[in-house]
Parts: C-alpha cells; structure tokens; sequence
C-alpha cells in the first residue's frame, strides 16, 4: 500500500498510529471525538475522489469534518462569520508503518478572528480535540 510521510505540523495536533489501518484510524478517532461532544457532519475519501475526477491512485487519505454543536452554537452567536472556519477538519491517512492523524488547532484557525470573546472557546475546543486524539492513540 502506498503511504505518506509523517510530518508535524504548526497548525495541527499530529498523531502516529504505529500498525493501525487508516480505516481502523478513522473508526478511532471518530469514537474518541464522539466521547468528546463531537459529531462527524462530513467525510470526504481523498483517494477515491482523486481516483475517479483524475483518474489517479492516491494513499487512502480521509478528511473528517468535526463539529460539536454546543461550542460551534456559542461561537456562531459571538462571531456569525465564524461558520467559514467550521467544522473542524480531521485527516487520518495511511503513514509508513500504519496510519496518520491530524486535528487542525482550533488556536490556528480561529486565530485570523482576533475575537477576544473566542478566547474561551477555542481553550476548550482545543482541549477536547488534543483529549479525543490522545485517546485515538491509545485504541
């Protein structure tokens, strides 16, 4: 199977998940971030989008869109434009040895806000989504 590179990241929390599947990763990650108040409202597979639009092979690659309604209601009612920076993204992909995580830092994305009444809720965000992925980690 072809894999990426693992990497690291300022603008997310990154995992390495030595012989685990990236399906196994994702079924993980999805459990760890349910224990945390989140929901998965979207699931887009890399590979096979980039297989049928381009014909191309590509690792499997999977792009998760988090989102935990009580914390994205908060913020949308202190910045109403915050939903272009919703919902968080979670890739799983297949890394050399088993599978990779990344969690993009809710710090990162919300940081182009400048919003001092986020300041609260991106703490927690960030600590329920480094929470979900440590527990990932763990099986």
């Amino acid at each position: 199977m072809l894999t990426l590179p693992t990497f690291t990241a300022n603008y997310g929390f990154m995992a390495h998940l030595p012989e685990v599947t990236p399906e196994a990763a994702k079924e993980r990650i999805t459990q760890a971030l349910k224990a945390e108040g989140f929901g998965i409202l979207t699931e887009i597979d890399v590979a096979a989008t980039f297989h049928k639009k381009l014909d191309r092979e590509y690792p499997p690659y999977f792009i998760l869109g988090a989102c935990n309604p009580e914390l994205a209601w908060q913020a949308l009612h202190v910045e109403p434009g915050i939903g272009l920076l919703l919902p968080c993204n979670v890739c799983v992909w297949a890394a050399p040895g088993g599978s990779g995580i990344g969690i993009a830092k809710p710090e990162a994305m919300f940081g182009i806000v400048a919003n001092p009444a986020l300041k609260g809720l991106v703490a927690d965000a960030s600590e329920r989504l480094q929470r979900a992925l440590t527990a990932a980690q763990r099986g």
